[in-house]
């Protein structure tokens, strides 16, 4: 579901700084070898990302659903100096081409992926975080934030993309798919919760910014 014209999103990107050679191939190579490609990040929603990271400047950021990797080194391009990126995916199959693009990124070393469950990953993290990201599996968004919020830094972010799911949170599927059911939930849940504030963004599939108070 586009939620702008074609000509204003159109607009919007023409006036957004380009990605990096190394995001413009990874986002090519995403479409042209990599199934559902509409899940990588792309162009406008990954400079969001980036510029939140540079004003942010964390010194570590997990991030709960790698794909091929264009979020990461996003954020990455804002880390402070030693900064890590800590990535969680489940599927093993993406890790050597998520690793070549963090390579070809020069992210190399700024980038940690780790396979397996974020369920069973996370609690075992040592880490405090300053970015927390959420773009995994739907069902599992609320129990990713009660897994990480005590990890967040007071005044760090928890980001989770696709809230808007199409715009599907505002139809009656919120009470027949099970994955717009979960996203309308998270977005109760953080907007209740005194811990943090919240904005709502309808960037691309929405992105719900949580500020640890």
């Amino acid at each position: 579901m586009d939620f702008l014209p074609p000509k204003i999103d159109d607009f919007a990107s023409k006036h957004t700084t380009k990605e990096s050679k190394a995001l413009e191939t990874l986002n090519r190579e995403t479409h042209l070898k990599i199934l559902i490609p509409r899940m990588l990040s792309g162009h406008i929603q990954g400079r969001v990302l980036s510029i939140f990271s540079h004003m942010i400047k964390p010194k570590h950021v997990l991030e709960i659903g790698t794909y091929t990797g264009y979020a990461a080194i996003c954020f990455a391009e804002g880390l402070q100096e030693n900064g890590k990126v800590i990535t969680i995916d489940i599927n093993e199959e993406l890790e050597t081409f998520a690793n070549h693009h963090f390579e070809q990124a020069g992210m190399k070393d700024k980038i940690d992926m780790k396979i397996g469950s974020a369920m069973d990953i996370i609690p075992t993290l040592n880490e405090n975080f300053d970015i927390v990201f959420i773009d995994a599996d739907k069902t599992n968004y609320s129990n990713y934030f009660d897994l990480v919020i005590d990890k967040v830094n007071t005044g760090g972010y928890i980001i989770a993309d696709n809230v808007l799911w199409s715009g599907k949170v505002v139809t009656d599927e919120v009470n027949t798919d099970p994955d717009t059911k979960a996203l309308a939930e998270y977005c109760a849940k953080i907007h209740e919760d005194s811990r943090v504030e919240n904005v709502l963004f309808p960037i691309r599939d929405g992105l719900m910014i949580a500020r640890k108070l």
